[in-house]
This record gives structure tokens, sequence and C-alpha cells, in this order.
């Protein structure tokens, strides 16, 4: 059965290692002020306020290593935690599932959806999205190197390289094939114009790519 929900916004904390990713996810809610409040936003920081949910965005983190998420579940002041993500692998929905999140949504959903479903979370309901078609994360998400080009997927991509992860481990982590990786890194190289890794890892390091630590709180006005 499920519990009632509090009166009043839904406050909600968005985790992830990256501020532009955290940042463009917040604006979505900026038309459901009044059923979303963001607490907080932290990348690389552990979660300080009290709040009904944490939105943990899976950009360029290690999706088959849940530790994060983990901690997550584990602190006190996350009354329920949700994985915000494209990657829909069955064994990543399952390991999610037994570690204990209340949900597991997926970046295509429009902005009212996923606030229904933040909605149905808060309420005491366990929601996972439909394995969405292959297709990009909807309008008003923000990633590095969107500026040139980069797909989301693309600059998760990109980011795993920065962070110094082989195309195997970037295989591993992401749930693609070693051939989609090498399709992928060829694609990159193209619209940033480099030739080697060693260029591309530079290049990230100078755009955004490297992980962020800092913490937004009280986001336009939030708790």
């Amino acid at each position: 059965m499920s519990v009632l929900a509090k009166p009043g916004p839904i406050s909600v904390a968005l985790v992830d290692d990256y501020d532009v990713v955290l940042v463009g996810v917040a604006h979505l809610f900026d038309r459901y002020a009044d059923r979303i409040v963001i607490a907080e936003i932290d990348a690389n920081e552990p979660l300080v306020d009290q709040v009904d949910i944490v939105l943990y965005d899976s950009f360029a983190q290690p999706e088959s290593d849940y530790a994060e998420i983990d901690v997550l579940i584990r602190n006190p002041s996350a009354r329920r935690v949700v994985v915000y993500t494209w990657n829909f692998h069955p064994d990543l929905i399952d390991s999610a599932r037994r570690q204990g999140v209340h949900g597991y949504l997926s970046k295509a959903l429009p902005a009212r959806e996923l606030v229904a479903a933040l909605e149905a979370v808060h309420a005491g309901e366990v929601v996972v999205s439909a394995p969405p078609p292959r297709a990009p994360s909807i309008s008003g998400l923000n990633w590095p190197g969107r500026g040139e080009g980069l797909s989301d997927r693309e600059s998760e991509i990109l980011a795993l390289i920065t962070q110094g992860r082989s195309n195997a481990d970037v295989a591993k982590l992401s749930y693609l094939s070693p051939n989609t990786v090498k399709s992928y890194i060829r694609t990159i190289y193209r619209k940033i114009n480099v030739g080697s890794r060693t260029q591309a890892v530079l290049w990230g390091v100078g755009n955004g790519f490297s992980p962020d630590h800092s913490r937004i709180d009280h986001w336009r006005g939030g708790p």
C-alpha cells in the first residue's frame, strides 16, 4: 500500500559529478516549482539536507558499480533514491532494484512525466520507466561538449576517457560493446578535431570534462 505523501512540494537533491549536467536537470523543474523544489545540487560532495528524493544522474558514472548509490540509500537524509539514466540494460536495472532504489527513470521522459514519476515515488511507489527506444535525451538537459556538437552519449564516453578509463573500462562501465565504444570515439575525434587519445583527453580537460567538486545550496530559493 502506498504511503501518504506530505503536503507541499517535494524536496529533491540532485547528485552527479558534473555541475553543467545537474544544473540542466534542475532547470527542467523551473515550471513545476509548486510541485518540485531543488534543495541542493551536489557534484562530488556528500548529501547534507534532509530531502524527500535524491535524483542520481548517471552521466559519466560507473553504472556497473553502485557504491555511490549504496551510500545514498544508507544516508538517513535521503528518504528515497531514484536513478536518472538513458541506460536500461536489464542487469543495471536489476542491480539498482536489489540495492533498494525507489525509481529508475529515463532521460527521455518529458519534464511533466518526470515530475509525475517523482510524485509517485514520493507517494510510496517503486517506478521503473519502460526501456526507451534509441533516442536522445529530452530537450533542456545539458552536458559538457554540447555546444561543440557532441551528443549526450558521446559526451559521456569522452568524460570517461578524460577520467583515464580505457576502451575496455568504458565498455564495461557503460554496458556498450567494444565496437560501439570505438565507433563513438571515432565520431568524437572527428567532432572535436583531434587525432589521438592524448589530444582528446587534453581537449576534455580544457572543456569541462573533468569532474567537479561543488555544492549549490538553496537552488532558486529552495529550502
